[in-house]
């Protein structure tokens, strides 16, 4: 698909660039000579994210999109993994050809980030060129792990982590402020039941410092059913968490209802996964004494806004704050309770599909039910929920072999099914 690209050569790519508001295209385009400072790297997963949705609605109108963007196209896709495949002379001492590595997609001190911003740096292109400024940063990470679907997933986990950290409670008689959730405390997830809200409970059953009590919110049963398969109450129990699962729009009272579950004294924490003005309203009102609420899902209107309880803000010292992305800490903190085992990102992803997919795909990406589709650059493959694997596979090889790793795996996507997919399509 593409010829290797030599220091001063050129090469061409396959890749998704966005050249403005709905505008997004897949094509074949010629990357720049590689500079003795850069590195090439060889993509061969990326999950989609709402907010390349967000970036594709909106244009250059989105904060981290260039103005020209339609004249210089920008390569979409943030959440991706893949194999260090060319290294400037600058870097040789640090980085060897045909290591994998993760990137922390929100770089230290600037707007810009990949998948939203460079022409050649972004998750969703066969071959792209991480930029000098960016490796200094210390943006691209070696990972030791023999699969690529996780490190693509840990990214969102790192989001998730971001949030958690984000939030902070205080100390009694000082202007000490405690950063992160509440140890033993009751901690809400509304509109929680997607694949970021199934990641947070998955993060929260996980973490250290674990919250006595989670609940998690939806209006749609068959989301909640998927998210109680994969991280059952039963689950969570043995991790030391009493969970609940609630769909609000079948209690006369949903508010009510969810204070009776902290007898009255409201949630320590509260993650509003949704960018609905009803349901920031509701979280605000659900804070107890010092809680603190994390808009979590960004909004794509920039004029979004909800009326808060200013008086519970003074007298009770509730706070009221946002969060995107996170720190390099929080990325190697993903990475590192993937690879021991403590958190499986797979219960996350219900799609898979092939980079001709990429553009429909996050078009379209809310209207698609499930979870995180997963995309893997190097093939073509409509996208394809796990579920009708079975299905596909009685007239299809590659899906009865997929079907049955994924059996094997409680339905979930897993290592041995990326090996096969890949086998299959002769990257492997």
């Amino acid at each position: 698909m593409c010829r290797r690209l030599e220091i001063g050569g050129r090469m061409k790519t396959k890749g998704v660039r966005l050249y403005g508001a709905g505008d997004v295209r897949l094509e074949e385009f010629e990357l720049p000579p590689l500079k003795s400072d850069e590195i090439l790297l060889r993509i061969m997963s990326d999950s989609m994210c709402m907010s390349t949705w967000k970036e594709c609605k909106l244009g250059a109108e989105h904060i981290r999109v260039p103005d020209d963007v339609g004249e210089n196209p920008v390569i979409i896709g943030h959440e991706f993994s893949g194999i260090i495949e060319r290294v400037g002379d600058k870097w040789k001492e640090e980085y060897k050809e045909g290591e994998r590595f993760a990137v922390l997609p929100g770089i230290p001190g600037m707007m810009q980030a990949p998948g939203y911003s460079f022409p050649y740096f972004g998750g969703d292109a066969v071959y792209c060129i991480i930029p000098n400024d960016v490796i200094e940063k210390g943006c691209l990470l070696r990972y030791k792990g023999d699969t690529f679907y996780e490190v693509s997933a840990a990214e969102p986990i790192y989001c998730i982590i971001g949030g958690f950290n984000s939030n902070y409670h205080t100390q009694d008689e000082t202007y000490e402020k405690l950063p992160g959730t509440k140890e033993g405390g009751s901690l809400i997830i509304l509109g929680g039941c997607g694949p970021m809200g199934i990641g947070a409970v998955s993060y929260a059953l996980a973490m250290d410092k674990k919250p006595a009590r989670v609940v998690v919110t939806d209006i749609n049963d068959s989301r909640i059913s998927r998210a109680r398969k994969v991280l059952s109450e039963e689950y969570a129990k043995k991790n030391g968490v009493e969970l609940h699962y609630i769909n609000t729009e079948k209690h006369e009272n949903a508010e009510e209802y969810l204070m009776s579950l902290t007898n009255g004294q409201g949630y320590d924490d509260v993650f509003v996964f949704a960018p609905v003005r009803s349901l920031a309203e509701l979280g605000n009102r659900l804070m107890a004494f010092d809680g603190c609420m994390n808009l979590f899902a960004g909004p794509s209107d920039s004029s979004f806004c909800a009326e808060m309880n200013l008086y519970d803000c003074h007298y009770k010292k509730t706070k009221i704050i946002g969060s995107s992305g996170g720190t390099k800490d929080d990325l190697l903190d993903a990475l590192r309770l993937i690879s021991e085992k403590k958190m499986n990102p797979a219960v996350m992803i219900t799609h898979i599909g092939g980079i001709n997919a990429v553009a429909d795909t996050t078009l379209r990406l809310p209207e698609i039910p499930g979870g995180k589709k997963l995309i893997y650059l190097p093939i073509d493959l409509e996208l394809t929920a796990i579920e009708d694997f079975h299905r596909l596979g009685s007239e299809n090889k590659l899906f009865e072999m997929l079907a049955k790793a994924c059996d094997e795996a409680d339905g979930l996507w897993n290592k041995n099914a990326e090996e096969i997919l890949l086998k299959y399509h002769g990257m492997l």
